[in-house]
């Protein structure tokens, strides 16, 4: 699939069947996320591939949206900081935020392009996912993926126009100024 047409399919899924997809292909989407940009190129997003269904019902429950405990597998998306914020000061702790987006798009297309679907879960109690997952104290949970096959052909919400999101040169700014060439001499 092409990259226009997978950012243009991809959806967020809340109804998924009961057939298991394949772990090797959700591997497959984990590598794709683990060659997102770093700060430094200090890879601080961690990815932790959930199977277990008691597992999968408490992260659910964490989260409190029940179509998270329907599916075969979740991925936790969690990030280390202490590395980034040696380097960095506080700046690393930004980075390391804007590294994990950086890490979830590229997830989130490969899912796509592997005709599989999920649904980005940023709300959950951080403390009950550490305990669930085990996580030491460094580790931050970032956000959770059930994924599946979804129930049916979803379709993306409406986006916003780019004429409502594109400022040019300074805020509010809405038409491009071309640039002039010197008149010649």
């Amino acid at each position: 699939m092409d990259l226009d047409k997978c950012i243009k399919e991809r959806y967020s899924c809340r109804s998924f069947k009961s057939k298991k997809p394949d772990y090797r292909d959700i591997i497959e989407a984990i590598e794709a996320a683990s060659k997102a940009p770093y700060a430094g190129n200090i890879p601080t997003v961690k990815f932790i591939l959930v199977s277990d269904k008691e597992k999968i019902q408490e992260l659910a429950e964490a989260s409190t949206q029940p179509f998270v405990g329907t599916v075969h597998y979740i991925v936790a998306f969690c990030s280390d900081p202490n590395q980034c914020i040696r380097s960095y000061g506080e700046r690393g702790e930004k980075y390391c935020e804007q590294e994990s987006g950086a890490a979830i798009e590229n997830f989130l297309l490969k899912i796509t392009e592997l005709k599989l679907a999920t649904c980005w879960v940023g709300a959950f109690a951080e403390e009950q996912v550490k305990k669930i997952l085990r996580l030491p104290d460094n580790i931050n949970p970032i956000a959770l993926f059930p994924i599946g096959y979804s129930m049916e052909k979803g379709k993306q919400r409406t986006k916003p126009d780019i004429d409502h999101i594109l400022h040019f040169d300074f805020w509010k700014n809405r038409t491009m100024t071309p640039i002039r060439k010197p008149e010649a001499v």
